[in-house]
């Protein structure tokens, strides 16, 4: 349900994961807030990874046996909008109470009480440390491999099976209600909570108020705000349960506010749509955001495919959607020599790793797990543990886990690079979006080299003239 923030592995741990991951050169938003702007469902933990654009990093931990939160550095943000300069962060914290109580007209053609409306707001705060998680930009990255190895494990795959045997009856009746795949929800469930145990700790209320009220997203979580006082007022949720990420997100899938309101359902006929303490809600309301984006039922995510020597890499492009019988003619065939179910399927190619890792080709359901979280990262995690609590193998081509990934200092000096010699158009900035893998493909094919886009060292040390 589209994400805008980071509160997980749960939204806490795969936040903070996420928050620091690089995948075939693009930097991972660690906000799902922020990437829910773009569309869908949950809130993205993984943000938009491959668009590069409003990247921030994960929470930092407190200090060893603390329990207090962070404060706020009092820096200015790393965005460089004006409204998130510290000057006009403290200027807005200061009318942080006139800028709630000005919400009532709003609230109030949302029919939401002057009585519920005074209750839930008595005594919000400004949670100025939110300041820092959204414009912070993380120095270092992990590998997509990296990524998967922590997301994709035994302890998670035990629990998922756990889970799927414990709740079959609820699992059977949204399968059957919505068609869409069991095991991708329970994936969601596991990726984006660890099964409920890691769902963020901050008052969604209070949070989405701040970013109401202070920072650049302000018209954004204006809506967010407002629909956590409609799920309150209704008594979807009580105050302890609405409790997530700094973005907003909560529940074990991770909804935020106006993806609740869109997808939640009352599966279970208590006149509630519980998403955080009633499994059959959750599982319904998940299939429901899914159903509901697209959803092909009987299909699956994807393949992991062969690519054949000197492959155009200009191909492996989201746009660039071909049948899989076209993709056959091109040389690519499926790894493990499977054939594939039905070659009419269309799919485009996703090399996330370059020309020295493998590649998949996406159907349409790929794309509608990426409604839920806008990032190609998140996509195949969730798509790949389901094929594994479905009893499927591992991938069968190796990483190449001989790369390391380049620092955002490195990855600004190669933008700077492939500006100088004319591949780059942009402004340098240190997070990797389409343009940026457009100018390394210019670079790669100038040289002779695969054209994948991949910002590894080597091509770093190639632009350096080394």
């Amino acid at each position: 349900m589209q994400r805008t923030e980071p509160s997980r592995i749960g939204r806490a741990g795969a936040v903070a994961l996420a928050a620091t991951l690089l995948f075939a050169g693009e930097a991972l938003v660690a906000g799902a807030a922020l990437a829910q702007t773009a569309g869908g469902g949950l809130p993205n933990l993984f943000g938009n990874m491959f668009s590069g654009q409003n990247s921030t990093a994960p929470a930092q931990s407190a200090p060893a046996g603390s329990t207090a939160p962070l404060p706020w550095t009092g820096e200015d943000g790393a965005s460089g909008h004006p409204l998130m300069t510290a000057s006009a962060i403290r200027e807005a914290a200061a009318n942080f109470g006139q800028c709630v109580a000005s919400m009532w007209p709003d609230a109030a053609r949302r029919h939401i009480s002057q009585a519920s409306f005074q209750r839930f707001t008595a005594g919000l705060a400004p949670d100025l440390r939110i300041m820092d998680l959204m414009d912070s930009q993380p120095e270092f990255t992990k590998a997509i491999w990296d990524y998967l190895d922590i997301l994709v494990n035994d302890n998670r795959l035990a629990k998922g099976r756990e889970i799927l045997a414990k709740y079959k009856p609820q699992f059977d009746a949204v399968e059957k209600a919505y068609g869409v795949d069991r095991y991708i929800v329970a994936s969601i469930w596991g990726i984006e909570s660890n099964y409920s145990t890691m769902m963020g700790d901050r008052s969604v209320l209070n949070s989405t108020a701040t970013l109401a009220c202070i920072g650049r997203r302000q018209k954004y979580f204006r809506d967010e705000f407002l629909v956590a006082l409609e799920i309150l007022h209704r008594g979807d949720l009580r105050p302890e349960q609405l409790r997530g990420s700094w973005a907003g997100a909560f529940g074990p899938t991770q909804f935020m506010p106006t993806a609740f309101k869109r997808y939640a359902v009352d599966a279970d006929g208590d006149g509630r749509r519980d998403v955080v303490d009633n499994p059959h809600d959750l599982i319904a309301s998940t299939a429901n955001n899914l159903k509901k984006d697209g959803w092909q039922t009987g299909q699956t995510w994807g393949f992991e495919v062969v690519m054949p020597k000197n492959f155009n890499y200009m191909l492996a492009d989201r746009a660039k959607a071909m049948t899989i019988a076209q993709w056959e003619h091109l040389g690519l065939s499926r790894a493990g020599g499977k054939p594939f179910p039905n070659p009419a399927d269309k799919a485009y190619l996703l090399a996330p790793a370059g020309a020295e890792g493998p590649g998949f080709l996406m159907l349409q359901n790929f794309r509608v797990i990426m409604k839920y979280n806008p990032a190609e990262a998140y996509a195949l995690a969730i798509g790949h543990f389901a094929d594994r609590l479905r009893g499927g193998a591992p991938f069968v081509q190796p990483w190449p886990r001989q790369e390391r990934t380049l620092s955002r200092t490195e990855r600004l000096e190669l933008q700077q690079l492939l500006a100088q010699r004319g591949f780059y158009r942009g402004t340098p900035d240190g997070q990797f979006g389409g343009h940026t893998r457009e100018a390394l493909r210019g670079f790669q094919a100038s040289i002779g080299a695969p054209a994948d886009g991949f910002a590894s060292a080597g091509v770093l040390e190639r632009l350096r003239g080394r």
